[in-house]
Protein backbone atom coordinates (compact mmCIF):
# COMPACT_ATOMS: atom_id res chain seq x y z
CA UNK A 1 0.00 0.00 0.00
CA UNK A 2 2.51 2.65 1.21
CA UNK A 3 6.18 2.06 0.57
CA UNK A 4 9.02 4.27 1.81
CA UNK A 5 12.36 3.35 0.28
CA UNK A 6 15.71 4.72 1.49
CA UNK A 7 14.19 8.01 2.65
CA UNK A 8 16.60 10.71 3.82
CA UNK A 9 15.53 14.13 5.09
CA UNK A 10 17.97 16.91 5.92
CA UNK A 11 17.55 20.26 7.65
CA UNK A 12 20.72 22.08 6.60
CA UNK A 13 23.65 19.94 7.73
CA UNK A 14 21.45 17.95 10.15
CA UNK A 15 20.15 14.58 8.95
CA UNK A 16 16.68 14.17 10.47
CA UNK A 17 15.91 10.86 8.74
CA UNK A 18 18.50 8.37 7.59
CA UNK A 19 17.66 5.48 5.26
CA UNK A 20 14.03 4.96 6.32
CA UNK A 21 12.40 1.87 4.81
CA UNK A 22 8.76 1.05 5.64
CA UNK A 23 6.11 -1.05 3.89
CA UNK A 24 2.57 -0.40 5.23
CA UNK A 25 -0.20 -2.80 4.26
CA UNK A 26 -3.69 -1.94 3.02
CA UNK A 27 -6.09 -1.34 5.92
CA UNK A 28 -3.33 -1.50 8.51
CA UNK A 29 -3.12 0.59 11.68
CA UNK A 30 0.58 1.43 11.62
CA UNK A 31 2.21 3.48 14.38
CA UNK A 32 5.38 5.57 14.41
CA UNK A 33 6.62 5.43 18.01
CA UNK A 34 9.58 7.14 19.66
CA UNK A 35 10.75 9.97 21.92
CA UNK A 36 10.56 13.65 20.97
CA UNK A 37 12.88 14.58 18.11
CA UNK A 38 13.36 11.00 16.89
CA UNK A 39 11.98 11.58 13.36
CA UNK A 40 8.47 10.12 13.55
CA UNK A 41 6.59 13.37 12.73
CA UNK A 42 9.18 14.24 10.07
CA UNK A 43 8.43 10.88 8.41
CA UNK A 44 4.70 11.59 8.57
CA UNK A 45 5.18 15.04 7.04
CA UNK A 46 7.27 13.50 4.27
CA UNK A 47 4.50 11.01 3.46
CA UNK A 48 1.85 13.76 3.38
CA UNK A 49 4.00 16.02 1.20
CA UNK A 50 4.76 18.83 3.66
CA UNK A 51 8.47 17.90 3.42
CA UNK A 52 10.52 16.76 0.45
CA UNK A 53 13.14 14.04 0.99
CA UNK A 54 16.73 14.59 -0.13
CA UNK A 55 16.91 10.93 -1.15
CA UNK A 56 14.58 7.98 -1.56
CA UNK A 57 11.04 7.43 -2.82
CA UNK A 58 7.46 7.13 -1.56
CA UNK A 59 4.82 5.14 -3.41
CA UNK A 60 1.15 4.35 -2.79
CA UNK A 61 -0.28 1.23 -4.43
CA UNK A 62 2.75 1.12 -6.70
CA UNK A 63 2.43 4.74 -7.88
CA UNK A 64 5.27 7.06 -6.89
CA UNK A 65 4.16 10.23 -5.06
CA UNK A 66 7.55 11.45 -3.78
CA UNK A 67 7.29 14.91 -5.32
CA UNK A 68 3.52 15.12 -5.74
CA UNK A 69 1.88 18.20 -4.16
CA UNK A 70 0.00 17.73 -0.87
CA UNK A 71 -3.45 18.22 -2.40
CA UNK A 72 -2.88 15.51 -5.03
CA UNK A 73 -1.94 12.75 -2.58
CA UNK A 74 -5.46 11.98 -1.30
CA UNK A 75 -4.26 11.67 2.31
CA UNK A 76 -6.41 12.79 5.26
CA UNK A 77 -4.60 14.50 8.14
CA UNK A 78 -5.51 14.95 11.81
CA UNK A 79 -3.10 17.29 13.59
CA UNK A 80 -2.14 17.33 17.26
CA UNK A 81 -4.11 20.56 17.80
CA UNK A 82 -6.84 19.30 15.39
CA UNK A 83 -6.38 22.58 13.41
CA UNK A 84 -10.14 23.15 13.30
CA UNK A 85 -11.67 26.53 12.45
CA UNK A 86 -13.04 27.75 15.82
CA UNK A 87 -15.43 30.36 14.40
CA UNK A 88 -16.99 27.92 11.91
CA UNK A 89 -19.74 25.47 12.75
CA UNK A 90 -19.02 21.76 13.02
CA UNK A 91 -20.83 21.27 9.70
CA UNK A 92 -18.65 23.89 7.97
CA UNK A 93 -15.48 22.32 9.37
CA UNK A 94 -16.36 18.85 8.08
CA UNK A 95 -17.51 20.25 4.74
CA UNK A 96 -14.38 22.37 4.21
CA UNK A 97 -12.38 19.87 2.13
CA UNK A 98 -15.38 19.02 -0.04
CA UNK A 99 -15.98 22.69 -0.80
CA UNK A 100 -12.32 23.14 -1.75
CA UNK A 101 -12.85 20.32 -4.26
CA UNK A 102 -15.87 22.27 -5.59
CA UNK A 103 -18.33 19.43 -4.94
CA UNK A 104 -22.03 20.28 -5.43
CA UNK A 105 -23.84 21.68 -2.39
CA UNK A 106 -26.38 18.83 -2.10
CA UNK A 107 -23.64 16.19 -2.36
CA UNK A 108 -21.65 18.02 0.32
CA UNK A 109 -24.67 17.92 2.63
CA UNK A 110 -25.23 14.21 2.00
CA UNK A 111 -21.59 13.35 2.65
CA UNK A 112 -21.31 15.50 5.79
CA UNK A 113 -24.49 14.07 7.35
CA UNK A 114 -23.41 10.51 6.56
CA UNK A 115 -19.95 11.07 8.03
CA UNK A 116 -21.34 12.77 11.15
CA UNK A 117 -23.52 9.71 11.75
CA UNK A 118 -20.51 7.39 11.43
CA UNK A 119 -18.47 9.29 14.02
CA UNK A 120 -21.44 9.76 16.40
CA UNK A 121 -21.99 13.50 15.95
CA UNK A 122 -25.63 14.62 16.14
CA UNK A 123 -27.35 17.07 13.80
CA UNK A 124 -27.65 19.42 16.77
CA UNK A 125 -23.85 19.30 17.27
CA UNK A 126 -23.31 20.02 13.56
CA UNK A 127 -24.88 23.46 14.09
CA UNK A 128 -22.60 24.35 17.00
CA UNK A 129 -19.30 26.19 16.75
CA UNK A 130 -16.27 23.96 17.28
CA UNK A 131 -15.27 26.03 20.32
CA UNK A 132 -18.49 24.92 22.07
CA UNK A 133 -17.55 21.22 21.89
CA UNK A 134 -15.61 19.06 24.32
CA UNK A 135 -12.12 17.79 23.48
CA UNK A 136 -13.50 14.38 22.56
CA UNK A 137 -16.14 15.85 20.27
CA UNK A 138 -13.53 18.06 18.61
CA UNK A 139 -11.42 15.01 17.90
CA UNK A 140 -14.37 13.35 16.18
CA UNK A 141 -14.89 16.50 14.07
CA UNK A 142 -11.21 16.42 13.05
CA UNK A 143 -11.47 12.75 12.08
CA UNK A 144 -14.74 13.34 10.19
CA UNK A 145 -13.16 16.23 8.27
CA UNK A 146 -10.19 14.03 7.36
CA UNK A 147 -12.37 11.09 6.23
CA UNK A 148 -15.21 12.88 4.41
CA UNK A 149 -13.14 13.38 1.24
CA UNK A 150 -12.65 9.56 1.04
CA UNK A 151 -8.84 9.56 1.33
CA UNK A 152 -6.74 6.45 0.64
CA UNK A 153 -4.83 7.01 3.88
CA UNK A 154 -5.41 8.89 7.14
CA UNK A 155 -2.49 10.26 9.16
CA UNK A 156 -2.84 11.23 12.83
CA UNK A 157 -0.11 13.20 14.58
CA UNK A 158 -0.39 12.72 18.38
CA UNK A 159 -4.17 13.43 18.33
CA UNK A 160 -4.70 12.43 21.99
CA UNK A 161 -1.78 14.24 23.61
CA UNK A 162 -3.77 17.35 24.62
CA UNK A 163 -6.44 15.38 26.49
CA UNK A 164 -6.63 14.28 30.11
CA UNK A 165 -5.75 10.65 30.94
CA UNK A 166 -9.31 9.34 31.29
CA UNK A 167 -10.55 10.90 28.06
CA UNK A 168 -7.40 9.73 26.28
CA UNK A 169 -8.19 6.09 27.12
CA UNK A 170 -11.83 6.48 26.09
CA UNK A 171 -10.96 8.09 22.75
CA UNK A 172 -8.20 5.59 22.11
CA UNK A 173 -10.85 2.86 22.12
CA UNK A 174 -13.15 4.93 19.92
CA UNK A 175 -10.33 5.64 17.49
CA UNK A 176 -9.52 1.94 17.03
CA UNK A 177 -13.21 1.16 16.60
CA UNK A 178 -13.56 3.88 13.93
CA UNK A 179 -10.47 2.69 12.08
CA UNK A 180 -11.76 -0.88 11.98
CA UNK A 181 -15.22 0.30 10.92
CA UNK A 182 -13.82 2.30 7.99
CA UNK A 183 -11.02 -0.18 7.20
CA UNK A 184 -8.82 2.72 6.15
CA UNK A 185 -5.03 2.55 6.14
CA UNK A 186 -3.96 4.57 9.17
CA UNK A 187 -0.59 6.04 10.16
CA UNK A 188 -0.47 7.14 13.77
CA UNK A 189 2.30 9.12 15.48
CA UNK A 190 2.81 8.92 19.24
CA UNK A 191 5.45 8.90 21.99
CA UNK A 192 3.07 6.94 24.26
CA UNK A 193 4.03 3.25 24.38
CA UNK A 194 0.69 2.16 25.82
CA UNK A 195 -1.17 3.88 22.99
CA UNK A 196 1.07 2.22 20.43
CA UNK A 197 0.74 -1.25 21.94
CA UNK A 198 -3.06 -1.13 22.29
CA UNK A 199 -3.93 0.51 18.95
CA UNK A 200 -1.46 -0.84 16.42
CA UNK A 201 -1.32 -3.73 14.01
CA UNK A 202 2.38 -2.96 13.64
CA UNK A 203 4.80 -0.43 15.11
CA UNK A 204 7.96 1.26 13.84
CA UNK A 205 10.18 2.35 16.74
CA UNK A 206 12.21 5.47 15.86
CA UNK A 207 15.40 6.71 17.48
CA UNK A 208 17.56 9.62 16.32
CA UNK A 209 16.37 9.52 12.71
CA UNK A 210 16.58 5.76 12.19
CA UNK A 211 14.17 2.86 12.71
CA UNK A 212 15.28 0.48 15.44
CA UNK A 213 12.56 -2.14 14.86
CA UNK A 214 9.33 -2.78 12.97
CA UNK A 215 6.96 -5.44 14.27
CA UNK A 216 3.65 -6.37 15.86
CA UNK A 217 3.11 -5.07 19.42
CA UNK A 218 3.82 -8.46 21.06
CA UNK A 219 7.00 -8.84 19.03
CA UNK A 220 8.20 -5.33 19.90
CA UNK A 221 7.48 -5.89 23.59
CA UNK A 222 8.60 -9.50 24.11
CA UNK A 223 11.36 -9.72 21.51
CA UNK A 224 12.83 -6.22 21.38
CA UNK A 225 15.41 -6.17 18.59
CA UNK A 226 17.74 -3.61 20.19
CA UNK A 227 18.66 -2.37 23.65
CA UNK A 228 17.00 0.97 22.89
CA UNK A 229 13.64 -0.69 22.07
CA UNK A 230 13.94 -2.92 25.13
CA UNK A 231 14.35 0.12 27.41
CA UNK A 232 11.88 2.40 25.62
CA UNK A 233 8.93 -0.01 25.47
CA UNK A 234 7.21 -0.62 28.78
CA UNK A 235 9.01 -1.09 32.10
CA UNK A 236 11.98 -3.40 32.53
CA UNK A 237 14.64 -4.60 34.98
CA UNK A 238 18.36 -4.59 34.21
CA UNK A 239 20.04 -7.77 35.49
CA UNK A 240 23.68 -6.97 36.31
CA UNK A 241 26.34 -9.66 35.83
CA UNK A 242 26.87 -10.18 39.58
CA UNK A 243 23.14 -10.70 40.15
CA UNK A 244 22.94 -13.24 37.34
CA UNK A 245 25.92 -15.17 38.74
CA UNK A 246 24.36 -15.31 42.20
CA UNK A 247 21.15 -16.56 40.59
CA UNK A 248 23.06 -19.40 38.92
CA UNK A 249 23.61 -18.04 35.42
CA UNK A 250 26.81 -20.11 35.07
CA UNK A 251 24.56 -23.19 34.83
CA UNK A 252 22.69 -21.76 31.85
CA UNK A 253 24.76 -21.69 28.65
CA UNK A 254 22.13 -19.56 26.86
CA UNK A 255 23.00 -16.56 29.04
CA UNK A 256 25.95 -14.51 27.78
CA UNK A 257 27.30 -12.67 30.82
CA UNK A 258 29.25 -10.28 28.59
CA UNK A 259 25.98 -8.86 27.26
CA UNK A 260 23.53 -6.44 28.89
CA UNK A 261 20.63 -8.50 30.23
CA UNK A 262 17.05 -7.38 30.92
CA UNK A 263 13.77 -8.92 32.05
CA UNK A 264 10.19 -7.61 32.03
CA UNK A 265 8.47 -7.02 35.39
CA UNK A 266 5.79 -9.65 34.85
CA UNK A 267 8.37 -12.36 34.08
CA UNK A 268 9.74 -12.31 37.63
CA UNK A 269 7.62 -14.28 40.12
CA UNK A 270 7.38 -13.84 43.88
CA UNK A 271 7.31 -16.91 46.18
CA UNK A 272 6.23 -19.16 43.33
CA UNK A 273 7.30 -22.80 43.10
CA UNK A 274 10.24 -22.76 40.68
CA UNK A 275 11.05 -25.32 38.00
CA UNK A 276 14.46 -26.98 37.63
CA UNK A 277 15.25 -24.50 34.84
CA UNK A 278 14.32 -21.36 36.80
CA UNK A 279 16.82 -19.00 38.42
CA UNK A 280 16.19 -17.83 41.99
CA UNK A 281 17.11 -14.96 44.31
CA UNK A 282 16.22 -13.92 47.86
CA UNK A 283 15.12 -10.27 47.94
CA UNK A 284 13.78 -7.78 50.47
CA UNK A 285 10.51 -5.92 49.88
CA UNK A 286 11.17 -2.16 49.87
CA UNK A 287 7.58 -1.17 49.20
CA UNK A 288 4.73 -1.50 46.71
CA UNK A 289 2.18 0.43 44.65
CA UNK A 290 -1.37 -0.90 44.71
CA UNK A 291 -3.24 -0.60 41.38
CA UNK A 292 -6.25 -2.80 42.09
CA UNK A 293 -5.87 -5.31 39.27
CA UNK A 294 -2.20 -5.73 40.09
CA UNK A 295 0.49 -4.77 42.61
CA UNK A 296 3.89 -3.41 41.62
CA UNK A 297 6.55 -4.39 44.18
CA UNK A 298 9.90 -2.71 44.67
CA UNK A 299 12.50 -5.22 45.87
CA UNK A 300 16.19 -5.06 46.78
CA UNK A 301 18.90 -7.65 46.26
CA UNK A 302 22.65 -7.07 46.65
CA UNK A 303 22.25 -3.31 46.44
CA UNK A 304 20.15 -3.55 43.23
CA UNK A 305 16.48 -2.57 42.98
CA UNK A 306 14.01 -4.69 41.02
CA UNK A 307 10.38 -4.08 40.14
CA UNK A 308 7.90 -6.94 39.93
CA UNK A 309 4.25 -6.93 38.89
CA UNK A 310 1.98 -9.46 40.54
CA UNK A 311 -1.67 -10.05 39.65
CA UNK A 312 -3.96 -9.15 42.54
CA UNK A 313 -5.21 -12.53 43.73
CA UNK A 314 -6.74 -11.22 46.93
CA UNK A 315 -4.00 -12.78 49.08
CA UNK A 316 -2.24 -10.68 51.76
CA UNK A 317 0.38 -8.27 50.38
CA UNK A 318 4.09 -8.79 50.95
CA UNK A 319 4.89 -6.18 53.55
CA UNK A 320 7.86 -3.82 53.55
CA UNK A 321 10.95 -5.45 55.09
CA UNK A 322 9.86 -9.03 54.43
CA UNK A 323 12.10 -11.45 52.52
CA UNK A 324 10.73 -13.15 49.41
CA UNK A 325 12.03 -15.55 46.78
CA UNK A 326 12.18 -14.29 43.20
CA UNK A 327 12.21 -16.79 40.35
CA UNK A 328 12.47 -16.29 36.59
CA UNK A 329 13.13 -18.31 33.48
CA UNK A 330 16.35 -17.72 31.48
CA UNK A 331 14.20 -17.84 28.32
CA UNK A 332 12.59 -14.52 29.34
CA UNK A 333 15.92 -12.69 29.61
CA UNK A 334 16.62 -10.30 26.71
CA UNK A 335 20.34 -9.93 25.91
CA UNK A 336 22.15 -7.20 23.94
Amino acid sequence: MIKLKNIEVNFGSFTALNNINIDIKEGEFFTFLGPSGCGKTTTLRTITGFLNPAKGSISVRGKEITHQPVEKRNIGMVFQSYALFPTMSVYENIAFGLKVKKIAKEEVKTKVLAMALKVDLTEEQLLKKVSELSGGQQQRVAIARALVTSPDIICLDEPLSNLDARLRIQLRNELKDLQQRFGITTIYVTHDQEEALTLSDRIAVFNKGIIEQIGEPAEIYNHSATEFVCNFIGDINRLPREVLLLAGADKHSEIDLDKHCYIRLEHIHVNKEATDQDMELQAVVMGYDYYGLYIKYKLEFGGHIFKVVEKNSGNPLYEKGSTVTLSFSPSNIMQY
